[in-house]
């Protein structure tokens, strides 16, 4: 029999993934509790310490973290048809059972404009590898009265280099 806190905990992280119409409701609360919304987006194709480290950053700017999870053709659409390894779900699981997470948003759009829109965070984090150029959601999050926070990464922690290095034990 399994474990029941196991399980329980494992509902719970799956509780937390929500469609956007649910999260507009559920965000909208929270602001009018005063809390700030902080939102990051990403493939999370295989979770690395990495990503840990920056949800526990995003997390420290506001009360609330929203994260972003591409769906599997979108991730298709810019990785390559190799990728993604894990599904959607999976993915959104995964991040959700962090706890730094307090919701995860699957989303099929080539980038996070969409949801950031409707959602309107008060702050929304990307790593400090992006360039302003390169991050169409910086202009919705600005319009809205947001603010854009890019967090330092430490080199070696990308989905890449662990892919690269099972190939090269394997290959």
């Amino acid at each position: 029999m399994p474990n029941r806190k196991k399980v329980l905990r494992h509902r719970l992280a799956r509780n937390k993934i929500k469609k956007l119409a649910k999260l507009r409701r559920i965000v909208a609360r929270h602001k009018k509790q005063g809390q700030r919304i902080v939102t990051t987006n990403g493939t999370y194709d295989l979770l690395h310490v990495g990503h840990i480290r920056t949800f526990e950053r995003a997390k420290k700017l506001g009360d609330v973290l929203i994260v972003g999870v591409n769906s599997d053709a979108s991730v298709r659409a810019y990785k390559g048809p190799k990728r993604p390894i894990l599904s959607e779900q999976e993915r959104a699981e995964l991040v959700a059972a962090l706890e730094s997470v307090d919701y995860v948003l699957i989303f099929s759009e080539p980038n996070p404009v969409k949801w950031l829109t409707a959602l309107q965070p008060h702050v929304h984090v990307k790593g400090g590898d992006w360039q302003k150029k390169n991050m169409p959601e910086w202009e919705p999050v600005e319009r809205h009265g947001g603010k854009m926070v890019r967090v330092p990464i430490r080199k070696g922690y990308s989905t890449t280099n662990i892919i690269q290095k099972i190939l090269e034990a394997h290959g």
